[in-house]
Protein backbone atom coordinates (compact mmCIF):
# COMPACT_ATOMS: atom_id res chain seq x y z
CA UNK A 1 0.00 0.00 0.00
CA UNK A 2 1.25 3.48 -0.90
CA UNK A 3 2.16 5.63 2.12
CA UNK A 4 3.30 9.20 2.66
CA UNK A 5 6.76 7.88 3.54
CA UNK A 6 7.45 6.05 0.28
CA UNK A 7 10.03 7.48 -2.07
CA UNK A 8 8.63 9.20 -5.15
CA UNK A 9 10.03 9.71 -8.63
CA UNK A 10 9.44 13.36 -9.48
CA UNK A 11 10.35 13.71 -13.16
CA UNK A 12 13.48 11.60 -12.66
CA UNK A 13 14.35 13.06 -9.26
CA UNK A 14 13.85 10.67 -6.33
CA UNK A 15 12.17 12.30 -3.34
CA UNK A 16 12.82 10.77 0.09
CA UNK A 17 9.07 10.80 0.88
CA UNK A 18 5.83 12.21 -0.52
CA UNK A 19 5.51 15.17 1.83
CA UNK A 20 5.83 18.64 0.32
CA UNK A 21 6.58 21.82 2.25
CA UNK A 22 4.28 24.37 0.64
CA UNK A 23 5.45 27.91 -0.19
CA UNK A 24 4.92 30.42 2.61
CA UNK A 25 5.87 34.10 2.61
CA UNK A 26 7.93 34.90 5.73
CA UNK A 27 9.29 38.40 4.89
CA UNK A 28 12.61 38.02 6.71
CA UNK A 29 14.95 39.29 3.95
CA UNK A 30 15.50 42.91 4.94
CA UNK A 31 17.53 43.73 1.82
CA UNK A 32 15.70 41.39 -0.55
CA UNK A 33 18.48 38.79 -0.45
CA UNK A 34 18.23 35.30 1.04
CA UNK A 35 20.87 34.95 3.76
CA UNK A 36 22.24 32.49 6.33
CA UNK A 37 19.00 32.60 8.35
CA UNK A 38 17.04 31.74 5.21
CA UNK A 39 19.37 28.80 4.65
CA UNK A 40 18.95 27.62 8.24
CA UNK A 41 15.15 27.88 8.04
CA UNK A 42 14.92 25.69 4.95
CA UNK A 43 17.64 23.21 5.95
CA UNK A 44 15.81 22.61 9.26
CA UNK A 45 12.84 21.45 7.15
CA UNK A 46 14.78 19.35 4.63
CA UNK A 47 13.12 16.19 5.93
CA UNK A 48 10.30 17.02 3.50
CA UNK A 49 10.43 15.11 0.25
CA UNK A 50 10.14 18.42 -1.61
CA UNK A 51 10.47 22.00 -0.40
CA UNK A 52 8.91 24.83 -2.41
CA UNK A 53 10.27 28.17 -1.30
CA UNK A 54 8.37 31.27 -0.39
CA UNK A 55 7.27 33.35 -3.37
CA UNK A 56 10.39 34.82 -4.95
CA UNK A 57 9.80 37.90 -7.13
CA UNK A 58 11.18 37.74 -10.67
CA UNK A 59 11.75 41.52 -10.71
CA UNK A 60 11.26 44.57 -8.52
CA UNK A 61 8.08 45.18 -10.52
CA UNK A 62 6.81 41.75 -9.45
CA UNK A 63 7.00 42.46 -5.70
CA UNK A 64 3.95 42.72 -3.51
CA UNK A 65 5.62 42.06 -0.17
CA UNK A 66 8.39 44.00 1.50
CA UNK A 67 11.38 42.01 2.75
CA UNK A 68 10.96 38.99 0.49
CA UNK A 69 14.04 37.54 -1.22
CA UNK A 70 14.05 38.11 -4.96
CA UNK A 71 15.84 36.28 -7.74
CA UNK A 72 16.60 38.90 -10.41
CA UNK A 73 20.07 40.07 -9.37
CA UNK A 74 23.48 38.43 -9.08
CA UNK A 75 23.53 39.14 -5.33
CA UNK A 76 20.17 37.44 -4.89
CA UNK A 77 21.34 34.38 -6.82
CA UNK A 78 24.40 34.14 -4.57
CA UNK A 79 22.20 34.51 -1.50
CA UNK A 80 19.91 31.68 -2.56
CA UNK A 81 22.95 29.45 -3.16
CA UNK A 82 23.41 29.35 0.63
CA UNK A 83 19.94 27.81 0.93
CA UNK A 84 20.23 25.28 -1.87
CA UNK A 85 23.62 24.12 -0.62
CA UNK A 86 22.25 23.75 2.91
CA UNK A 87 19.15 21.81 1.81
CA UNK A 88 21.12 19.56 -0.50
CA UNK A 89 23.57 18.95 2.33
CA UNK A 90 20.65 17.47 4.28
CA UNK A 91 19.62 15.29 1.34
CA UNK A 92 16.67 17.50 0.42
CA UNK A 93 15.10 18.68 -2.82
CA UNK A 94 14.07 22.31 -3.29
CA UNK A 95 12.20 24.26 -5.98
CA UNK A 96 12.01 28.07 -6.08
CA UNK A 97 8.53 29.50 -6.42
CA UNK A 98 8.93 32.38 -8.88
CA UNK A 99 6.38 35.14 -8.54
CA UNK A 100 4.85 38.27 -10.01
CA UNK A 101 1.97 39.72 -8.01
CA UNK A 102 0.59 41.94 -10.76
CA UNK A 103 -1.92 44.40 -9.35
CA UNK A 104 -1.43 43.14 -5.78
CA UNK A 105 1.41 45.57 -5.15
CA UNK A 106 1.89 49.11 -3.90
CA UNK A 107 3.69 52.11 -5.36
CA UNK A 108 6.21 52.05 -2.48
CA UNK A 109 7.52 48.69 -3.74
CA UNK A 110 7.67 49.60 -7.42
CA UNK A 111 10.64 51.00 -9.39
CA UNK A 112 10.46 54.79 -9.13
CA UNK A 113 7.20 54.57 -7.20
CA UNK A 114 5.29 53.79 -10.40
CA UNK A 115 1.96 52.02 -10.66
CA UNK A 116 1.94 48.20 -10.47
CA UNK A 117 1.24 46.38 -13.73
CA UNK A 118 -1.49 43.85 -14.44
CA UNK A 119 -3.72 42.41 -17.10
CA UNK A 120 -6.07 45.25 -16.24
CA UNK A 121 -6.24 48.77 -14.87
CA UNK A 122 -8.92 47.68 -12.37
CA UNK A 123 -7.66 47.76 -8.76
CA UNK A 124 -8.57 45.06 -6.26
CA UNK A 125 -10.74 46.73 -3.68
CA UNK A 126 -12.11 44.18 -1.24
CA UNK A 127 -11.12 44.25 2.43
CA UNK A 128 -8.38 41.65 2.00
CA UNK A 129 -6.66 43.18 -1.03
CA UNK A 130 -3.55 44.38 0.73
CA UNK A 131 0.12 44.57 -0.10
CA UNK A 132 2.79 44.30 2.61
CA UNK A 133 4.41 47.61 1.79
CA UNK A 134 5.52 50.96 3.24
CA UNK A 135 3.26 53.76 4.45
CA UNK A 136 3.92 57.49 4.08
CA UNK A 137 6.26 57.36 7.08
CA UNK A 138 8.23 54.48 5.59
CA UNK A 139 6.88 51.94 8.07
CA UNK A 140 6.07 48.41 6.81
CA UNK A 141 2.58 46.99 7.11
CA UNK A 142 -0.45 45.84 5.18
CA UNK A 143 -1.66 48.64 2.89
CA UNK A 144 -4.39 48.75 0.25
CA UNK A 145 -2.93 47.75 -3.12
CA UNK A 146 -2.36 50.63 -5.54
CA UNK A 147 -4.26 51.25 -8.77
CA UNK A 148 -2.47 49.29 -11.52
CA UNK A 149 -1.96 49.99 -15.17
CA UNK A 150 -2.60 47.39 -17.85
CA UNK A 151 0.46 45.95 -19.57
CA UNK A 152 0.69 46.78 -23.26
CA UNK A 153 0.59 43.82 -25.63
CA UNK A 154 4.30 43.99 -26.36
CA UNK A 155 5.12 44.52 -22.69
CA UNK A 156 3.67 41.11 -21.90
CA UNK A 157 6.60 39.59 -23.77
CA UNK A 158 8.96 41.42 -21.43
CA UNK A 159 7.29 39.86 -18.39
CA UNK A 160 7.47 36.43 -20.04
CA UNK A 161 11.20 37.01 -20.43
CA UNK A 162 11.49 38.11 -16.80
CA UNK A 163 10.06 34.74 -15.77
CA UNK A 164 12.45 32.94 -18.10
CA UNK A 165 15.41 34.86 -16.63
CA UNK A 166 14.24 33.97 -13.13
CA UNK A 167 14.17 30.28 -14.10
CA UNK A 168 17.73 30.59 -15.38
CA UNK A 169 18.79 32.37 -12.20
CA UNK A 170 17.16 29.67 -10.06
CA UNK A 171 19.15 27.00 -11.87
CA UNK A 172 22.31 29.07 -11.35
CA UNK A 173 21.46 29.33 -7.65
CA UNK A 174 21.33 25.54 -7.41
CA UNK A 175 17.58 24.99 -7.21
CA UNK A 176 16.31 21.63 -8.44
CA UNK A 177 13.54 23.43 -10.31
CA UNK A 178 11.03 26.27 -10.26
CA UNK A 179 7.36 26.54 -9.47
CA UNK A 180 5.51 29.25 -11.40
CA UNK A 181 3.14 30.99 -9.00
CA UNK A 182 -0.10 30.89 -10.94
CA UNK A 183 -2.38 30.89 -7.89
CA UNK A 184 -3.93 33.12 -5.23
CA UNK A 185 -5.08 36.05 -7.35
CA UNK A 186 -1.67 37.12 -8.64
CA UNK A 187 -0.63 38.04 -12.18
CA UNK A 188 -1.42 34.76 -13.94
CA UNK A 189 -4.93 34.67 -12.47
CA UNK A 190 -5.45 38.31 -13.43
CA UNK A 191 -5.13 37.11 -17.04
CA UNK A 192 -7.06 33.84 -16.54
CA UNK A 193 -10.13 35.32 -14.86
CA UNK A 194 -12.51 37.08 -17.30
CA UNK A 195 -14.10 39.11 -14.49
CA UNK A 196 -10.72 40.83 -14.09
CA UNK A 197 -9.20 40.51 -17.56
CA UNK A 198 -10.89 43.23 -19.63
CA UNK A 199 -8.35 43.24 -22.45
CA UNK A 200 -9.27 43.13 -26.13
CA UNK A 201 -5.89 42.01 -27.51
CA UNK A 202 -4.47 38.50 -28.00
CA UNK A 203 -4.22 38.11 -24.21
CA UNK A 204 -7.82 39.22 -23.62
CA UNK A 205 -10.96 37.62 -22.29
CA UNK A 206 -12.63 36.90 -25.64
CA UNK A 207 -11.58 33.24 -25.74
CA UNK A 208 -10.15 30.66 -23.36
CA UNK A 209 -7.10 30.37 -25.61
CA UNK A 210 -6.43 34.10 -25.26
CA UNK A 211 -6.91 34.15 -21.48
CA UNK A 212 -4.51 31.22 -21.00
CA UNK A 213 -1.96 32.43 -23.56
CA UNK A 214 0.23 34.37 -21.12
CA UNK A 215 0.48 31.48 -18.67
CA UNK A 216 1.39 28.98 -21.39
CA UNK A 217 3.92 31.34 -22.93
CA UNK A 218 5.67 31.61 -19.57
CA UNK A 219 5.59 27.82 -19.12
CA UNK A 220 7.15 27.35 -22.55
CA UNK A 221 9.79 30.02 -21.94
CA UNK A 222 10.81 28.42 -18.62
CA UNK A 223 10.95 24.98 -20.23
CA UNK A 224 13.17 26.32 -23.00
CA UNK A 225 15.61 27.67 -20.39
CA UNK A 226 15.81 24.80 -17.87
CA UNK A 227 13.81 21.84 -19.24
CA UNK A 228 10.30 20.58 -18.52
CA UNK A 229 11.42 18.23 -15.72
CA UNK A 230 12.47 21.28 -13.71
CA UNK A 231 9.28 23.33 -14.14
CA UNK A 232 6.13 23.07 -12.03
CA UNK A 233 3.18 25.40 -11.60
CA UNK A 234 0.81 26.31 -8.79
CA UNK A 235 -2.86 26.97 -9.52
CA UNK A 236 -5.88 27.77 -7.34
CA UNK A 237 -9.07 26.85 -9.23
CA UNK A 238 -12.18 28.35 -7.62
CA UNK A 239 -10.03 30.58 -5.43
CA UNK A 240 -11.41 34.03 -4.64
CA UNK A 241 -8.46 35.85 -3.08
CA UNK A 242 -8.09 39.48 -4.11
CA UNK A 243 -11.44 39.78 -5.89
CA UNK A 244 -11.12 36.77 -8.15
CA UNK A 245 -14.83 36.28 -8.75
CA UNK A 246 -16.21 32.97 -9.93
CA UNK A 247 -17.19 32.68 -13.59
CA UNK A 248 -19.09 30.01 -15.55
CA UNK A 249 -16.03 28.70 -17.42
CA UNK A 250 -13.84 27.92 -14.39
CA UNK A 251 -13.84 24.16 -14.79
CA UNK A 252 -13.48 24.37 -18.57
CA UNK A 253 -10.56 26.79 -18.19
CA UNK A 254 -8.62 24.55 -15.86
CA UNK A 255 -9.39 21.38 -17.80
CA UNK A 256 -8.09 23.20 -20.89
CA UNK A 257 -4.92 23.92 -18.92
CA UNK A 258 -4.79 20.27 -17.83
CA UNK A 259 -4.69 19.18 -21.46
CA UNK A 260 -2.12 21.80 -22.45
CA UNK A 261 0.15 21.16 -19.46
CA UNK A 262 -0.01 17.40 -20.00
CA UNK A 263 1.56 17.96 -23.43
CA UNK A 264 4.49 19.74 -21.81
CA UNK A 265 5.56 17.00 -19.35
CA UNK A 266 6.01 19.33 -16.39
CA UNK A 267 7.52 18.24 -13.10
CA UNK A 268 4.11 18.79 -11.50
CA UNK A 269 0.93 20.82 -11.11
CA UNK A 270 0.35 22.09 -7.56
CA UNK A 271 -3.20 22.97 -6.50
CA UNK A 272 -3.99 25.32 -3.64
CA UNK A 273 -7.52 24.70 -2.31
CA UNK A 274 -8.43 28.05 -0.78
CA UNK A 275 -11.33 26.64 1.22
CA UNK A 276 -8.94 26.60 4.17
CA UNK A 277 -8.39 30.35 3.75
CA UNK A 278 -12.01 31.44 3.74
CA UNK A 279 -12.68 31.17 -0.01
CA UNK A 280 -14.93 28.64 -1.68
CA UNK A 281 -13.37 25.17 -1.68
CA UNK A 282 -12.85 23.30 -4.90
CA UNK A 283 -16.18 21.58 -5.70
CA UNK A 284 -16.59 17.89 -5.10
CA UNK A 285 -15.69 16.14 -8.33
CA UNK A 286 -13.39 18.83 -9.75
CA UNK A 287 -10.24 17.16 -8.45
CA UNK A 288 -11.35 13.88 -10.02
CA UNK A 289 -12.02 15.62 -13.34
CA UNK A 290 -8.63 17.32 -13.36
CA UNK A 291 -6.91 14.10 -12.31
CA UNK A 292 -8.50 12.33 -15.28
CA UNK A 293 -7.41 15.10 -17.68
CA UNK A 294 -3.88 15.70 -16.36
CA UNK A 295 -1.35 12.92 -16.81
CA UNK A 296 1.48 14.22 -14.60
CA UNK A 297 2.28 14.57 -10.92
CA UNK A 298 -0.41 16.39 -8.95
CA UNK A 299 0.24 18.11 -5.61
CA UNK A 300 -2.54 19.42 -3.36
CA UNK A 301 -2.27 21.94 -0.51
CA UNK A 302 -4.88 23.59 1.65
CA UNK A 303 -6.12 22.44 5.05
CA UNK A 304 -4.76 18.90 4.82
CA UNK A 305 -3.98 16.76 7.84
CA UNK A 306 -2.17 13.45 7.83
CA UNK A 307 -5.32 11.34 7.61
CA UNK A 308 -6.82 13.25 4.68
CA UNK A 309 -3.48 13.33 2.87
CA UNK A 310 -3.06 9.57 3.23
CA UNK A 311 -6.58 8.99 1.90
CA UNK A 312 -6.07 11.20 -1.17
CA UNK A 313 -2.77 9.52 -2.02
CA UNK A 314 -4.13 6.04 -1.42
CA UNK A 315 -7.12 6.75 -3.68
CA UNK A 316 -4.85 8.05 -6.46
CA UNK A 317 -6.42 11.53 -6.56
CA UNK A 318 -3.08 13.19 -5.83
CA UNK A 319 0.52 12.07 -5.83
CA UNK A 320 1.95 14.42 -3.21
CA UNK A 321 0.27 16.30 -0.34
CA UNK A 322 1.62 19.73 0.64
CA UNK A 323 1.58 21.28 4.10
CA UNK A 324 2.16 24.93 4.92
CA UNK A 325 1.61 26.15 8.47
CA UNK A 326 2.42 22.77 10.11
CA UNK A 327 5.94 23.04 8.70
CA UNK A 328 6.48 26.40 10.42
CA UNK A 329 6.23 25.06 13.97
CA UNK A 330 7.32 21.51 13.13
CA UNK A 331 10.55 21.56 11.13
CA UNK A 332 10.62 17.76 11.48
CA UNK A 333 7.02 17.35 10.32
CA UNK A 334 7.73 14.23 8.24
CA UNK A 335 9.26 12.45 11.23
CA UNK A 336 6.44 13.57 13.53
CA UNK A 337 3.92 12.09 11.11
CA UNK A 338 5.93 8.89 10.79
CA UNK A 339 6.28 8.42 14.54
CA UNK A 340 2.85 9.68 15.57
CA UNK A 341 4.38 12.45 17.66
CA UNK A 342 2.28 15.51 18.63
CA UNK A 343 2.47 18.67 16.54
CA UNK A 344 3.43 22.10 17.84
CA UNK A 345 1.26 25.09 16.96
CA UNK A 346 2.68 28.08 15.11
CA UNK A 347 2.49 31.64 16.39
CA UNK A 348 0.64 33.52 13.66
CA UNK A 349 1.76 36.89 14.97
CA UNK A 350 5.30 36.05 13.87
CA UNK A 351 4.46 34.80 10.38
CA UNK A 352 5.54 37.97 8.53
CA UNK A 353 8.66 39.96 9.20
CA UNK A 354 10.53 40.26 12.46
CA UNK A 355 13.50 38.33 13.79
CA UNK A 356 14.49 34.70 14.22
CA UNK A 357 11.65 34.44 16.76
CA UNK A 358 8.95 32.32 15.17
CA UNK A 359 11.26 31.58 12.23
CA UNK A 360 14.25 29.38 13.05
CA UNK A 361 13.67 28.77 16.78
CA UNK A 362 11.11 25.96 16.55
CA UNK A 363 12.65 22.72 17.77
CA UNK A 364 12.50 19.18 16.42
CA UNK A 365 10.60 16.75 18.63
CA UNK A 366 13.70 14.68 19.41
CA UNK A 367 15.37 17.81 20.75
CA UNK A 368 12.38 18.53 22.97
CA UNK A 369 12.56 15.02 24.37
CA UNK A 370 16.30 15.40 25.02
CA UNK A 371 15.92 18.82 26.68
CA UNK A 372 12.51 18.78 28.41
CA UNK A 373 13.38 21.78 30.57
CA UNK A 374 14.47 24.00 27.68
CA UNK A 375 13.17 27.55 27.63
CA UNK A 376 9.78 27.90 25.90
CA UNK A 377 11.21 29.96 23.03
CA UNK A 378 13.56 27.11 22.20
CA UNK A 379 10.75 24.55 22.22
CA UNK A 380 7.80 26.03 20.40
CA UNK A 381 5.73 29.18 20.31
Amino acid sequence: MTTLFDRYDLAGRILKNRLVMAPMTRARAKNGIADAQTALYYSQRAGAGLIVTEGTPISQEGQGFAYVPGIWSEEQVKGWRLTTDAVHGEGGTIFAQIWHVGRMSHNSLQPGGKAPVSATAQPARDANSMAFAFDDQGEPGFIQASVPRALGTEEVKRVVNDFANAATNAAEAGFDGVELHGANGYLFEQFLNPTVNDRTDRYGAATMEDRTRFLLEVVDAAIERIGSARVGIRLSPYGQLFQMAHYPEIEATYLHLAAELSKRNLAYVHFMDQGSRGSSPMPVGFLQSFRAAYSGTLILAGGLDQTKAESLVRDGLINLPAFGEPFIANPDLAERFRQGWPLAQADRDSFYGGTTLGYTDYAAYRDLAAWPNAAPAARSI
